[in-house]
């Protein structure tokens, strides 16, 4: 049951991680911040190699959640990726805290962290890869 649990999460980080580092590379960061409708002005605050680095770092943790785990082939790195996440996601906290965005804009990545943090331990301890 444990590893149903943490696929489903495997899965849902994977599918989030994917979508928003796919917009990080392929679109401008005026277009981000239009399409966020106020949750991305944070993109201001980066330089447009810094944003695209994001995306790539978010594509490549949605690759390594799931890949690994899956074909058999290194599945140890799938808790590194979660552990991966759990980075990107206290640097989220951190800019978001830092420009004073409130509470509402800690509260995505606060819980996306709590997912990979479970992903990581779970995947470490519960259900050994």
């Amino acid at each position: 049951m444990m590893n149903i649990v943490l696929w489903i999460f495997q899965g849902l980080l994977a599918l989030m991680f994917a979508m928003a580092g796919f917009m990080k590379m392929s679109k401008s960061k005026q277009d981000i911040k239009k399409q966020g409708g106020g949750r991305m002005d944070w993109v201001d605050d980066v330089s447009g190699s810094n944003l695209r680095l994001i995306g790539s770092l978010e594509l490549s943790a949605a690759v390594g959640i799931i890949v690994p785990q899956l074909t058999g082939i290194l599945s140890w790195l799938t808790p590194l990726s979660a552990i991966g996440i759990v980075c990107i996601m206290i640097g989220a906290i951190i800019l978001h805290f830092r420009r004073g965005d409130g509470k509402q804009a800690i509260i995505p990545p606060a819980l996306l962290f709590l997912m990979a943090a479970f992903v990581a331990f779970g995947r470490f301890a519960l259900v050994p890869v």
